[in-house]
């Protein structure tokens, strides 16, 4: 696989985390407060995740995760000048949550409260969560590259000012057998309940 985007999608590190960790294999999105729109449109169906910090609440997520975000957080520098990226994602379905119903079977399946996710749906009430399922594919050689200023603020996704190595290598975070499994689950319990 041959990386030749240059976009990131901003996501909390801990959920960057479990993603790489295969522990889970959806976001949630509706738009970034300084959006052109205000609304999620996807820009890409593949790009660089890259972790930010500021809005990481503990309470928001399950508990055996609130210990994971404090270890993170721990570990990482509150002054940092760069951002290290360690994975690659590729969107295999985006799908629309309209009702508490369907949010509610897919709470076994990610890192967030119940709280987080239906603030999630009911913001903006009139337009669907939307749901990316993503294939994670954990780089072999993290990208280490400095903050800009322009990498910063509510916004979903960000232009990386990047030359990317030759010849970027990574593998996938799960199998086949275990991606898929989990991909017709997910899209079953939105499609058809």
């Amino acid at each position: 696989m041959k990386v030749v985007d240059t976009i990131a999608l901003k996501e909390w590190a801990v959920a960057i985390d479990a993603l790489e960790a295969g522990e889970q294999i959806v976001i949630m999105r509706k738009g970034g407060i300084i959006e052109e729109t205000r609304d999620f449109k996807l820009e890409s169906n593949a790009f660089f995740l890259f972790p930010t910090y500021e809005h990481q609440k503990i309470e928001l997520l399950k508990d055996v995760y609130q210990l994971r975000l404090e270890s993170i957080t721990q570990a990482t520098d509150v002054q940092k000048v760069t951002v290290t990226l360690t994975s690659y994602a590729e969107v295999v379905a985006d799908l629309e949550v309209n009702s508490q119903e369907e949010l509610n079977r897919l709470f076994p399946y990610h890192i967030w409260t119940e709280y987080f996710a239906e603030e999630r749906l009911k913001w903006k009430r009139a337009k669907p969560l939307h749901v990316l399922i993503l294939r994670i594919f954990k780089l072999e050689r993290p990208i280490e590259l400095p903050i800009l200023d322009e990498y910063n603020g509510c916004k979903s996704w960000i232009s990386l000012k990047i030359e990317l190595p030759e010849g970027v290598e990574m593998s996938p975070v799960l199998s086949e057998t275990e991606f898929e499994a989990q991909n017709k689950l997910i899209s079953e319990l939105i499609s058809h309940g």
